[in-house]
């Protein structure tokens, strides 16, 4: 047989006639795919086991419409390693000895179909690989936000970027966790994806346009990128945002801004009005009682010390008034008017009439205090006594209003002339004390004097001066019968009364000494009693005295008709014997 040129050529260089071979191969059946991430080193192993009489290795990629390129070649006989002068793998290739390719800082370009292939003395080993890169976006965020929305208006709310992905992701809006889904007029999206044509990565953007309504005040919004990496489809959330929701108003209230429940005279009002839109208006039309025009103002008015004629209807509207609210306010008040009032100057046993009036909004409680001492009811004097003199408070209260409390001040003055009357009493040691028993206001001052001399004695005791009454006393032993002089004497006149005293060595009956209010009285009811059993037991006598007299006078009368008759009887007797005698 005769041998062909390239017969003969290819004795003659085999390794050259394989390499030709390997070029006119079709690619394997296996196919291997190595997921990369965008900047790591991309690991490659080689698919086919490394032979026993392997010569060399190589590896080239390949791209659709171009012919192959190698880029890295091992010897196993010299043990060298060579990478080809390929521009964009300068200084980012490493073949090991088991012919595994790594790729440095993988790039977006390195998304390839790579060929190992492995040459022996009698075959070619070609095994491809491809190389898939990822790159995760960065985080999403609402740019270009809206600084308000307003409903009934379709307005841009913001753009939802994830910047730097590969490959390009898909944007996804959401209203409080939500999924947003396009509505005509209400929900209009538009994406756009933007590829950087030095790295080969994407921008996606996705613009929102949203018409609100009222419930969506503090809605949160936020967007989301749906991406494929290397394990599969993932996602990032951006940073929810809430937006300011702009609406009208559809309501007014007025309120009344007070510490307490109920409004006194002397008070403040400040009355706030708001509407419930947003933002809320910023004026008002306030309208007060007694005032034709609604007063201008801010969201509040405030009226200070207010008097009970500021009680009734108050309202507020917006200023073009297309809506009014109203409140009703009471203002309560309490009048006390006490007769007679301050300082009254009266004379004992004068009559004096006190009123104490009230007028108020409500109910009213009113009670008397006496000397800081409560009394159980009103003050009426149809006597004066000095007993009744003192300071007397007048005072009601609302108990419902807080703080409204009103008093009046009546210093009641009893005024007498001095009044005197003395006692006596003899001791044990046959001393005698004399009591001078003084009654007046302004407090008489009391002097004692004796007779005679006139000289003033001043050993004197004297008891608390207490409803205009006190005592002053003296002790003596007198030798001889004396005459003791009590003087008393104040702005009003004095008054001077005498007792007489007997020597100790003459015995007397002691006067009574005075006794306290409540046992007089007592001596005075008794007295009254027994009076009026002596002055019964004299008029029965009396009757008694009467109708004797009448029964005797009686008696006297009958038993001188008894008598006449008896002697006109004898007398006839006589007449009769005088005849007889005559006759004889």
């Amino acid at each position: 047989m005769m041998e062909t040129p390239a017969a003969a050529s290819c004795t003659r260089r085999p390794l050259l006639c394989l390499l030709l071979a390997a070029l006119c191969l079709r690619p394997g059946l296996g196919m291997y795919t190595v997921n990369a991430v965008y900047g790591d080193t991309i690991v490659m192993p080689c698919p086919q086991g490394v032979p026993n009489n392997l010569m060399f290795g190589k590896w080239k990629y390949e791209m659709a419409d171009t012919s192959p390129v190698f880029i890295a070649f091992r010897s196993t006989t010299k043990k060298t390693v060579q990478y080809d002068d390929v521009p964009e793998y300068k200084d980012r290739l490493s073949l090991s000895e088991n012919y595994t390719l790594s790729i440095k800082n993988a790039r977006i370009s390195d998304e390839k179909r790579f060929v190992c292939m492995l040459v022996t003395v009698d075959n070619v080993y070609e095994e491809p690989t491809v190389v898939k890169v990822f790159k995760q976006p960065s985080q999403p965020e609402i740019i270009h936000p809206a600084n308000f929305l307003e409903t009934e208006k379709l307005k841009m709310l913001g753009e939802c970027i994830a910047r730097e992905s590969y490959p390009d992701g898909n944007i996804t809006w959401y209203k409080n966790g939500n999924i947003l889904q396009p509505v005509e007029g209400v929900v209009v999206m538009s994406l756009q994806k933007v590829v950087d044509q030095s790295t080969g990565l994407f921008t996606t953007t996705s613009s929102l346009q949203y018409m609100p309504t009222k419930k969506d005040a503090n809605a949160q919004f936020a967007c989301s990128v749906t991406y494929y990496g290397p394990s599969g489809q993932e996602k990032i959330s951006s940073e929810p945002v809430v937006f300011d929701v702009h609406y009208p108003t559809e309501k007014v209230t007025i309120k009344v801004l007070s510490q307490r429940n109920t409004i006194k005279e002397g008070d403040n009002i400040t009355l706030k009005c708001s509407g419930n839109g947003n933002p809320p208006p910023q004026e008002f039309l306030f309208y007060i009682p007694g005032e034709p025009e609604g007063i201008r103002s801010s969201d509040t008015y405030i009226m200070t010390d207010v008097r009970r004629n500021a009680t009734g209807e108050y309202k507020c509207s917006l200023i073009d008034r297309s809506m009014e609210d109203s409140t009703t306010i009471i203002v309560h008040y309490l009048d006390l008017s006490l007769t007679p009032s301050g300082e009254v100057i009266k004379q004992i046993g004068e009559a004096l009439p006190v009123s104490c009036t009230i007028s108020s909004s409500r109910n009213a409680t009113m009670f008397w205090i006496k000397d800081n001492t409560r009394m159980q009811t009103s003050p009426s004097f149809s006597s004066l006594e000095y007993k009744d003199a003192g300071n007397y408070i007048c005072e009601t209260t609302l108990q419902e209003v807080e703080g409204l409390k009103k008093r009046q001040t009546l210093t009641l003055i009893v005024e007498g002339k001095p009044q005197i009357r003395m006692s006596k009493k003899t001791q044990s040691n046959k001393s005698k004390t004399i009591i001078c028993h003084v009654e007046g206001f302004p407090k008489p001052a009391v002097q004692w004097t004796t007779t005679g001399s006139g000289s003033i004695i001043n050993k004197t005791e004297e008891t608390n001066y207490v409803n205009g009454k006190f005592s002053s006393k003296i002790v003596i032993s007198p030798e001889e019968n004396v005459t003791l002089t009590c003087i008393a004497e104040n702005q009003l006149e004095r008054t001077v009364t005498s007792i007489n005293v007997s020597a100790i060595s003459i015995p007397e009956y002691d006067e009574p000494d005075e006794r306290n209010g409540d046992n007089r009285e007592k001596v005075n009811d008794q007295a009254k009693l027994i009076v009026g059993i002596v002055v019964g037991l004299l008029l029965a006598a009396l009757v008694a005295g009467i109708i004797y007299w009448v029964y005797m006078k009686k008696s006297k009368t009958a038993s001188k008709h008894v008598d006449k008759d008896l002697g006109n009887i004898e007398e006839n007797k006589k007449l009769e014997e005088n005849n007889h005698k005559s006759e004889a």
